[in-house]
């Protein structure tokens, strides 16, 4: 059978988009993942050096706020007469003082040494592990101590085995000779434990290592008085003779560097030991005053879940986007079918569209036409609006004119008789200054000038009147309008003998409107109630007040004759009266209505059960403007 060669079968085009798409998602979630993992190292680590700044500091702060008290205590006098004869004295007193002074500072111990190293008192006395009789001479405290110098010191004790931080200062009963040494020193030992407890509640391990490596404070128990590297045999017979740690077999912690990021950054596991099993951001911070490193190891986690967040979500956005891309693809075939459907479609609706263009043409004209119409007659309509606002204006000031016009005899009246006497007064004056009678013509002079000033009232409550009222509406009370409306009528009243029966609540009433336009509405109704009864034997004018939690009414109430019911449905028509001829244009009430509508309220009238007319003004209540405590105003204000 003749050889025959086997070529390779080449792939599918599709197949091939397949293993690529794959590709993609594989090289997009590694990408992503690399990416996501070292920017959650970077804030790993960011956090990190917050916190390991912040306990650092909060280290340095526990251990610093003692280190005052030794020399404090070693400049008290009992401190110094009991060290210049310890055998002859009993050292209970300075006990206690000691024992005062540990609960006082929150601290472990304090005790006095003698020029020996000997301890000769303490605070812890009487317990059995009591300093007093042990010799420290061999502590670096101490050492210091005698040399003049505040010492420190860390390690354990030799009797409490308790992880401490030591002060001491020398104690001086003469400090002027040339020679002087000190004669004994003083020490405060501050326990670690404290510190301790609050880092063991934070989301990381906290180690503090000496010069050797040695790690004496630890977040985790087990982590106590390990090495953070095996110690060479130097390092150990070191610290051996120092004493610094006891006994204590410092065995290595296990911790291992995977990789080092910077000099003060490494990714670091345990080996062995309670934090096996699981890797650590480390990150050490020197410092420097105590010769010590502070180290924090933040567990990866929360890393490993960045970067398995991010791969699932590139993951998932890679395949929407390529599902996208199918869809496209999908759409784009579907889209080239409807082209060439609609290239079939399109010849035969041509001649439709164009039809229907020359529809809407004609349409548009037809529009643009009526168009022009509306916006004239719009345009009519409002110049007619205008005059028609115009005119009503120039109406409601004639109606004040002419309410001024019926004022003209009592006010006419009320200004001869201030002028009379003003003419008399003057006369007197003259006579007196003739006779060189300067205080009695003063006094005459007086009086004119009290005559005057009520002619200027006069003529301001004409003019206050006659004024224009503006368009912006404010908080308004209503007595006050009352009482000017009365002012000018005064005249009248007095000579037609009028009563006056005013109701007003113990709180003033306010409302929201314009005090001129107010004013006028009142002029008018109070006004036409005293013509209403100009031929009634005995006239009575009853003003009332009445308010409520929404609104308050102004009413106006004569005893004359009434209007008719048949009157009542059109006296405020435009040029409606019942008066006689030039009494009225008959446009009062009207304007009257058309002004308390403008306010927002209402104008009503109807007869009163004792006779005569009873006009009721409605108007929406508003809160004391002056008060402190009133509330918003609200919607109907």
């Amino acid at each position: 059978m003749p050889f025959q060669r086997r070529f390779p079968v080449p792939l599918r085009p599709r197949t091939l988009l397949v293993l690529g798409v794959i590709a993609g998602l594989i090289l997009c979630m590694w990408q992503t993942s690399r990416l996501a993992r070292e920017q959650a190292l970077q804030a790993l680590r960011q956090d990190a050096e917050n916190e390991l700044r912040l306990s650092a500091a909060s280290l340095v702060g526990h251990l610093s706020r003692h280190d005052y008290l030794p020399e404090l205590l070693a400049s008290r006098e009992m401190v110094k007469r009991f060290l210049s004869d310890p055998d002859a004295q009993d050292p209970m007193p300075l006990n206690r003082l000691l024992d005062r002074f540990r609960a006082t500072a929150n601290v472990s111990d304090i005790y006095l040494l003698d020029h020996t190293g000997e301890t000769i008192a303490a605070s812890n006395w009487h317990r059995p592990d009591t300093f007093i009789g042990q010799n420290y001479h061999f502590r670096p405290y101490y050492q210091q101590a005698m040399n003049g110098e505040n010492g420190s010191f860390y390690g354990l004790g030799t009797q409490s085995q308790d992880r401490g931080y030591y002060f001491s200062a020398p104690v001086w009963l003469d400090e002027t000779a040339a020679e002087a040494r000190p004669d004994g020193v003083m020490v405060l030992k501050v326990l670690l434990d404290t510190v301790e407890t609050g880092w063991a509640e934070q989301d990381a391990e906290l180690l503090v290592t000496d010069h050797d490596g040695v790690i004496f404070m630890a977040s985790h128990p087990e982590l106590r008085l390990t090495t953070m590297a095996p110690l060479t045999t130097a390092q150990r017979q070191a610290v051996t003779a120092s004493r610094r740690y006891g006994d204590a077999a410092l065995p290595p912690s296990g911790l291992r560097e995977h990789h080092r990021r910077d000099t003060r950054t490494r990714l670091v596991g345990f080996d062995s030991g309670p934090l096996a099993g699981q890797r650590y951001l480390s990150l050490a911070r020197p410092m420097a005053d105590f010769d010590w490193h502070i180290h924090i190891q933040k567990p990866l986690t929360p890393v490993h879940q960045a970067q398995w967040l991010a791969a699932v979500l590139a993951g998932g956005l890679y395949g929407l986007i390529a599902l996208g891309v199918g869809i496209g693809w999908q759409r784009l075939r579907l889209r080239r079918e409807r082209e060439r459907f609609a290239e079939r479609e399109r010849h035969t609706l041509a001649q439709a569209r164009d039809e229907l263009e020359r529809h809407v043409e004609s349409r548009t004209r037809d529009l643009v036409a009526t168009n022009r119409r509306l916006s004239a007659e719009i345009e009519e309509r409002q110049r007619a609006e205008d005059s028609l606002r115009a005119t009503r204006d120039e109406l409601v000031q004639a109606a004040k004119l002419a309410v001024l016009g019926q004022l003209a005899a009592g006010i006419n009246h009320e200004l001869n008789q201030p002028l009379a006497a003003i003419r008399a007064y003057t006369e007197n004056a003259r006579a007196f200054i003739a006779r060189q009678r300067v205080e009695s013509a003063d006094a005459n002079l007086a009086q004119v000038l009290e005559l005057t000033e009520r002619m200027a009232d006069i003529s301001a409550q004409l003019r206050q009147f006659s004024r224009k009222s503006g368009d912006n509406l404010t908080a308004v009370a209503v007595t006050p309008c009352f009482a000017y409306a009365l002012r000018l009528f005064q005249s009248r009243i007095q000579e037609s003998q009028v009563t006056i029966a005013q109701h007003w609540p113990t709180q003033e009433a306010w409302v929201r409107a314009d005090p001129v336009r107010l004013e006028q509405v009142l002029v008018n109704l109070i006004g036409n109630a005293l013509q209403a009864m100009s031929e009634i034997p005995e006239p009575r004018l009853t003003l009332a007040i009445v308010a409520e939690a929404t609104c308050v009414h102004l009413d106006v109430i004569d005893n004359g004759p009434g209007i008719p019911e048949a009157h009542l449905t059109r006296i405020f028509e435009p040029f409606y009266t019942t008066k006689t001829m030039g009494s009225g244009l008959g446009l009062g009430l009207s304007i009257s209505r058309r002004i308390i509508e403008d306010l927002g309220g209402q104008l009503d009238a109807s007869g009163h059960n004792d006779g005569g007319a009873h006009f009721r003004v409605t108007l929406p209540r508003i809160a004391d403007p002056d008060d402190p405590a009133r509330p918003e105003e609200s919607s109907h204000a």
